[in-house]
């Protein structure tokens, strides 16, 4: 079975290269989190500022992005995003000038204002380029390139905040506007087609709120996303604390350590679910961060820092997995739907914010309690999903096990 349509093969190649550009905005907050702390002198839960205002604008943005895609189209919301995202980026080089913490929280919101229309077309787009059975893999092969740039985030970012010569905030950020902007240009002279949702009579069979797979897949998302903020956001924290490394060395550790299993573990995903159901991978994974969570809570050292990246690797399919899952026979209501998974993020605000909170209480081992509460709830969430798909979908000769 072929994983895309062959008359989508080039759509899905250029928005595919979307999921790299927010890789790396996302992945780069983790190096500034560490860096606020250091030049601005504040405590752990006040740098989680940073991930609070960065998601807070997925939450505020979510539904106005879905309205606009709706009505414009995929290729016009991923132009608007992108010009947004620029736009943010390059606000940080007055941000340096002034080195108002405040206004770098405004710069960081406007770009995860354009990363909402990015997500919210480019992920249901990749859903509806092939067959509904491949929608999960399909989406962890293009949510692999997110790996990608969720390693280029922290090797740049820490090389050049962490540096000897002291570099300006501003660099990372200005040479990423400049990108992103180009990026815009080109989507703005390329044809998208638009993608007709098939399964419209869902519509009249009962709104959205009644599908329980949408309703449990946003749950889940939003756990997920405060487990998986949480722990790249105090990554740093947490290995130079235990006398492992320096903060430049464990930013290098958080990209190929914890963010490069992230990615092989998408690409190993998205090659799984093209031979085994995406809800039985997903119940695996989830039993997989439990475990590691638990390892780096109750054990110190070498020990623990391998449990730390080896649950990258599990968590990696996460996400991709369950909004493919959640927007699974909707119609009608996937664009729709997706601007309601969109809103998931904010999870990235509410944890880190906890996270912080209990490890300037506590100790950072303790404060993995956060997350691993919500990598429990994620586990529910991919058993009951397993019992539901499995009482829908008797076996058929030759669909996959």
């Amino acid at each position: 079975m072929s994983l895309v349509k062959k008359e989508y093969r080039v759509p899905f190649v250029l928005v595919t290269s979307l999921f790299f550009l927010w890789g790396f905005a996302h992945a780069i907050l983790d190096v500034l989190n560490k860096h606020f702390q250091d030049v601005m002198e504040i405590s752990r839960a006040h740098s989680a500022g940073v991930q609070v205002m960065f998601y807070l604008g997925y939450f505020v943005m979510a539904i106005p992005a879905g309205l606009f895609i709706d009505r414009h189209g995929y290729r016009k919301g991923v132009v608007l995003g992108l010009l947004l995202y620029g736009v943010g980026a390059l606000l940080f080089i007055p941000g340096e000038c002034w080195m108002s913490f405040g206004f770098f929280l405004f710069s960081l919101f406007v770009i995860a204002c354009g990363l909402v229309f990015l997500e919210t077309a480019a992920n249901p787009y990749m859903t509806e380029l092939g067959d509904r059975r491949t929608a999960a893999s399909r989406l962890n092969l293009a949510q692999s390139f997110n790996g990608l740039g969720c390693i280029c985030g922290p090797l740049v970012g820490g090389m050049l905040l962490f540096s000897d010569g002291e570099e300006g905030i501003s660099i990372p950020y200005a040479m990423m506007g400049v990108i992103v902007l180009i990026v815009a240009w080109v989507f703005s002279r390329v044809r998208l087609p638009e993608v007709t949702h098939a399964g419209e009579e869902g519509e009249r069979k009962g709104g959205l709120w009644s599908r329980p797979l949408f309703v449990w897949g946003l749950v889940a998302l939003f756990c997920y996303e405060v487990a998986e903020i949480s722990i790249n956001s105090f990554f740093i924290n947490y290995v130079v604390e235990d006398g492992l490394m320096n903060a430049r060395d464990a930013s290098v550790a958080l990209s190929f350590g914890g963010l490069g299993l992230f990615m092989c573990g998408r690409f190993a995903g998205s090659w799984v679910m093209s031979r085994i159901r995406a809800e039985r991978v997903l119940l695996f994974c989830s039993a997989g961060t439990v475990l590691t969570t638990l390892l780096v809570m109750s054990h110190s050292g070498v020990m623990s820092f391998v449990a730390l990246c080896l649950g990258y690797a599990f968590e990696a399919i996460m996400f991709p997995t369950i909004f493919a899952l959640a927007l699974r026979d909707l119609g009608g209501y996937t664009k729709r739907a997706s601007s309601y998974l969109m809103m998931s993020p904010v999870g990235g605000a509410v944890g880190p914010l906890l996270m912080g909170a209990v490890a300037d209480r506590t100790s950072m081992s303790f404060s993995f309690i956060i997350p691993l509460v919500s990598f429990a709830v994620v586990l529910l969430y991919s058993w009951r999903v397993n019992t539901v798909i499995s009482g829908q979908a008797p076996k058929r000769k030759g669909s996959p096990t």
